[in-house]
Parts: structure tokens; sequence; C-alpha cells
């Protein structure tokens, strides 16, 4: 056997031995994982594929290439048809979807489509039922990313680059499905000799040579100037991604346990905020909003947020607008609320309820939850019959509403219901009142009013979900 038989052996071997660690203690339930490849058609996923198809073979699992067709180049289509007649070679299931880009003028063309393959490529796992999705990413790209984020300035995260094996719900669409690496650990040059030693065809996206994209410019002008420096520091700049991994996760488990202390229900409490050194109260803040799927804000926000939740007085009801919602402050507790247009003062929603369990009101930002009591049970509610017969209607505050929650209670103020269940003022507005002709029957956040409760026989309560 020759050296270079010898050499990519060993790489293919390497590769082997790392989509069995992908998998090891991620098969679901005893059976067979199902594998998708995300095919593109270039070098790095024709060679994953080809590795890959021989493993599950080997081991029986299904494995099916994945393909995404942007419309970006005039030879989208010929690629396209080129990932279908190799996966026929391998007799492998191919699927394909094609995706129009949208929001380019904020994000640019290159980031625009990475969010778009990788939301096509997530409606095709949950339609096939995959479990684990194999990209190609390899150690060059590693040190691309790295580069890159160090370029813009990010923090440990960041820096941290593309884990072996992660969840990715915001790109996916769904936190089930996982995206694997197997090829982090192989340099292109490994890659490379793997396909020319196999007869490997691919295809060539022009796109790549194009400088204008940040990592193309990084890949043909900076990335060749470094190794001619310092050989093989993609390996280097790979391994201190690791590092920075193990640091990151040290810093989640400190946010963990300053959640616990810092959390009450839905809302952080200041007093124990206030206990924090500011860099645990950034970590514990990035980690809250990371938990509620909003965006990183910069450090400067960061600080100015700070500021103002540390110095507001006690009974200030301070907001904070961040892009993806905002944060508030009221008697001593802080909130996270997404970003919501308040409905329209004069809005009246016709209902008509027939036995449903959930009923969505997507002006107010939630749904009307219907639930059915026994007749010899002693909770209150309105008699089903009496209800299917109303025609209902939601609206919001006009001015002089009163709720009566008990027979043995008096009829209170919506407002004051509100001080006393303690509900803040910003959340007042999205909380829907549900008559039933002109009687308030129940109001949102407050609870149903007894003027029309039912003495026995089968019955129905109402409660409020927000979104």
């Amino acid at each position: 056997m020759s050296e270079n038989s010898r050499a990519v052996q060993k790489v293919a071997q390497a590769m082997r031995q790392a989509l069995d660690q992908t998998l090891a203690g991620r098969v679901p339930n005893g059976r067979p994982a199902v594998l998708a490849v995300a095919y593109s058609g270039g070098l790095d996923s024709s060679v994953l594929l080809d590795v890959t198809a021989a493993f599950a073979a080997e081991r029986a699992f299904p494995l099916l290439a994945l393909h995404v067709h942007h419309g970006l180049s005039p030879n989208a289509d010929h690629w396209m048809a080129h990932c279908q007649a190799r996966s026929q070679d391998l007799q492998l299931p191919f699927f394909a979807e094609r995706v129009h880009l949208s929001n380019v003028a904020d994000s640019g063309v290159e980031e625009a489509a990475r969010v778009a393959r990788y939301a096509a490529l997530g409606r095709m796992c949950r339609e096939h039922g995959v479990d684990i999705l194999l990209t190609a990413h390899h150690q060059d790209d590693q040190a691309e990313t790295v580069l890159l984020q160090l370029l813009r300035g990010s923090g440990l995260a960041g820096m941290s680059g593309m884990e072996a094996c992660n969840a990715a719900p915001a790109l996916l669409g769904d936190d089930a499905t996982l995206i694997a690496r197997p090829l982090l650990g192989m340099a292109r040059a490994q890659l490379e000799a793997y396909a020319a030693s196999k007869g490997i065809s691919h295809i060539e996206d022009e796109s790549n040579a194009d400088t204008r994209y940040a990592r193309n410019a990084l890949r043909h002008s900076v990335m060749p100037a470094l190794g001619d420096a310092f050989p093989g520091f993609q390996q280097r700049l790979a391994r201190a991604a690791g590092h920075a991994q193990g640091a990151q996760q040290l810093l989640h488990e400190v946010a963990e346990q300053d959640l616990a202390q810092c959390r009450h229900d839905d809302h952080l409490l200041m007093p124990a905020l206030r206990q924090l050194s500011q860099q645990r109260f950034f970590n514990l803040m990035r980690h809250w909003f990371a938990l509620r799927g909003m965006r990183m804000p910069s450090t400067a926000w960061m600080m100015e947020m700070r500021e103002q939740l540390l110095q507001a007085g006690v009974e200030a009801q301070l907001c904070v607008s961040h892009p993806d919602g905002e944060v508030h402050r009221y008697r001593e507790r802080i909130f996270l609320s997404p970003r919501r247009t308040p409905p329209a003062e004069d809005m009246d929603i016709a209902l008509k309820w027939n036995g449903e369990v959930r009923l969505s009101v997507d002006a107010y930002y939630g749904a009307l939850h219907f639930e059915r009591i026994a007749g010899d049970d002693h909770q209150p509610g309105f008699d089903i019959d009496w209800l299917q017969g109303q025609g209902l209607s939601i609206r919001g505050r006009s001015g002089g509403e009163r709720v009566k929650l008990a027979d043995n209670r008096p009829a209170r103020s919506l407002k004051q219901h509100f001080q006393t269940a303690d509900v803040p003022a910003w959340e007042r507005p999205f909380l829907p009142l549900l008559f039933a002709g002109d009687d308030l029957i129940f109001a949102a956040g407050i609870g149903m009013d007894c003027a029309h409760f039912a003495t026995g026989g089968e019955r129905v309560r109402i409660r409020w979900q927000a979104n």
C-alpha cells in the first residue's frame, strides 16, 4: 500500500470514528437513529456523504441526502441534478427544497442564505423523521469561524466556534433535531486527498470565489498568509475554540446557579440582582435572554440597562426597549416581555363557542381555554348550553367595567382587581374582556364574573393563556 493510500485510509478511519462518537448515547429509544447529510454537492459534503453512506450501511442506520436549492446561481438546477444522481448511485433517498431569500437588505445575501438553508433543512428533517443532521464543517471552517468572531469583537460564546453536536432550534425550527459535525477534526486538505483517491465528483460554487463575502475574503486573502507565517494554525485555533467552549460551559453553570437564586416564577428579583457583580449580572441576563430566544444585546446596551434598573426608585415602573422585546421593572421585580402591538381601543371581536377546548385571540396574543367541570364538582362555572347559546365578543377596557368574582365578595373595578392581583400595568392592555351580549362574564388576569354561574350540572370554566 502506498503512503498516500495509507494516509487516505487513516482519514477514512478517523471520520468513521467521529461518526461513532457522534452517535454514542444519541440513538433514540434503542432504535437506529435516522441520519441525514446536508448535501450541497461541494467537495466537503460529497466526502461526508460517501463516508456516511458506507458507515450507515454497515450499522443499518437509515440515511437520507437533503439538498437546498437557493436559486442564486444559474447553475443551481445543475447542482441539484448532480446531487440527486450521486444519491441514486449510493442508493440513498434524496430530498430537496427550493427557497427564496427574504430580509436580504437587513442581513446581506450570505446571512440570508444561511438562515433560509437551515430553516429548509429543519423542515425536511421534521418531514422525514430525521434525528441527526450531519453537516460537513471541518477544521478549516472552525478556524475561519473563530477568526471571523474575533474580528467582529464577539464574546466568549462567539469565540467558542462550532460544537461537534448541538441542538439549534433558532436555525432548524425545533429542539429535537441535532446538528452534528463529524469532520471538525479533519483538515480540508485531508478531505481533498480522500476525494481524489476515491474519484468523488463534486460541484464548484462560483460564489465561493467572491471576496465581497466576509468568509471568502478571509479564506482567500487572510488564511493563506497565516498559513505561511504560522503553519498548522487551523489546528491551534480549533484547540482555542475548545478551551473557549469549556469556559463558556462554566459561565453557563454560574448563570444557572444565579438564575435559581434570582428568579421567582417568570421574573427576577431586584434584591438578589443587586448582590451580583457587574459581570455576573451581565452573564445572568445574557443567559435569561437566550432562554427566551432573544438576541444578545451589545455590552453598551447591557451597561445602560443595568444602570437604569439599579438607580430607579422602588416604586418605579421602568421599561428598557430591546430589539426583540422589553425589559420591565415593577415593584422590585424584573420582567421580559415580547414586543407587541396593543389592540385597538375600539376593537370588538365576535365569537361563537361550540364546545372548543381553546379559542385563539391573536389580537391579544393569547387564547381562551374552556375547561369542563363535572356535575358533582363544586367549582364555579357557566352552564354549557347557556354559554353555547350566547353571542360572545372580545373587547378591551373602555372604563367603568366591574367584576364580581363570588356572591360573598363585592363587585370591584378592573383597576382594583389588577392592583390586588399584582398585574403589571404594561400587561393590562393585552388582557381581553369576554362579554355575553352586554354582560361582562370574564376578565383575563382576574377571573369570571359570578352573575351567570350555574348551580348544578355540567359546567365550564374559562381561563386565559398568553402565548
